[in-house]
């Protein structure tokens, strides 16, 4: 029985270990690997935007404030940044800027 339990934390932590593998060992460069993982979020420790706040601030002037507040709310999340002003400034926020829909379409407002 013990036996069996060790061979499966074996399997397991093996298969772990190649999913964090191939998760940031996108390049054989160990400098590009450490970019990748910071770009992952992570290593990122900085504090948390408001979210809500920023959101807020940027879709003041919009049509519809409620569908981009969400869609807003889920780019802040992920990107942990949200373009100063209303409309544009997207080069701020890279991670912001190149969130893309299913389709292929902007995400963030």
């Amino acid at each position: 029985m013990a036996i069996m339990i060790s061979k499966t934390l074996f399997w397991a932590s093996l298969l772990f270990s190649l999913f964090v593998l191939s998760t940031f060992a996108e390049s054989s460069e160990p400098n590009q690997v450490i970019t990748n993982m910071v770009e992952k979020n992570s290593l990122i420790t900085e504090d948390k935007i408001d979210c809500d706040g920023a959101c807020g601030v940027r879709c003041k002037l919009s049509s519809r404030p409620n569908l981009c507040k969400r869609a807003c709310g889920t780019c802040c999340k992920r990107c942990n940044c949200v373009p100063p002003g209303t409309f544009g400034n997207y080069d701020v926020c890279p991670c912001y800027r190149d969130m893309k829909t299913h389709g292929g379409r902007r995400k963030c407002p």
